[in-house]
């Protein structure tokens, strides 16, 4: 699953159990810039302990793991916290917080999205 939110962009997949099969109990929140997980871990107490862990050799460089119920109540305040109508437009009034490329990259996807629906 792929979340775009005001906090940044995550990439989340059950996690692995040592022999390899999926934890379907457990979550990597995973993303491309280290701020955005460090922002989710600000926004919401249930996360501040979980560390962010650093592969390099993965797609995702910064992941972290946590137990999935308490993905799915960050999940739920997420979006009981929206009160705007235009998404671009309000990351945007954070870039400073998100970065300015992550912004960037939200109007290219749009984009992106625009031509699969004229498709």
């Amino acid at each position: 699953m792929w979340i775009f939110s005001v906090e940044g962009f995550y990439s989340v997949a059950c996690a692995t159990k040592p022999d390899g099969s999926i934890d379907r109990q457990t979550v990597m929140i995973r993303a491309r810039r280290k701020q955005h997980l460090q922002n989710l871990k600000v926004r919401f107490p249930a996360l501040s302990d979980a560390e962010i862990v650093t592969l390099r050799n993965r797609d995702y460089l910064y992941r972290i793991i946590v137990v999935k119920a308490v993905w799915v109540a960050v999940l739920t305040e997420l979006a009981q916290e929206q009160e705007w109508s235009n998404f671009k437009g309000e990351v945007g009034k954070r870039h400073r917080k998100v970065g300015a490329a992550y912004v960037a990259a939200l109007h290219e996807i749009w984009g992106i999205m625009y031509r699969l629906q004229k498709a």
